[in-house]
């Protein structure tokens, strides 16, 4: 079973920035493919990005905002969030999957979560 910790979400003004982290306990972590999806109330779950290796893909609203990054050494994953607004207010999730795909439902391992607030 992998276990997965997010960490590093609070509350920031707009067009600030946040950096969130997810730890995770396999240690075969580099072999898997890690996501970030976010949920905002009465909303589904949304596509963030994923990265395997150097191999990173990222949902469409990103527009060069959000970077995704892992360190396989630490089995370590962050995703960088700058010029924040209002709407990226959602909790975010880390998650792990041994393909790589965007879709939430191909993932098997998911964090509890981390509230990101931005304030307008």
């Amino acid at each position: 079973q992998v276990q997965l910790v997010e960490s590093g979400g609070g509350l920031v003004q707009a067009g600030g920035s946040l950096r969130i982290s997810c730890a995770s306990s396999e240690r075969a972590f580099s072999s898997y493919t890690m996501g970030w999806f976010r949920q905002a109330p009465g909303k589904d779950r949304e596509f963030v990005a994923n990265i395997r290796g150097s191999y990173t893909f990222y949902g469409a609203f990103m527009k060069g905002r959000f970077t995704i990054s892992r360190d396989d050494a630490k089995s370590m994953m962050y995703l960088q969030m700058n010029n924040l607004k209002p709407e990226d207010t959602a909790v975010y999730y880390c998650a792990a999957a041994r393909v790589v795909t965007a879709l939430p439902q191909d993932y098997d391992y998911w964090g509890q979560g981390t509230q990101v607030t931005v304030s307008s």
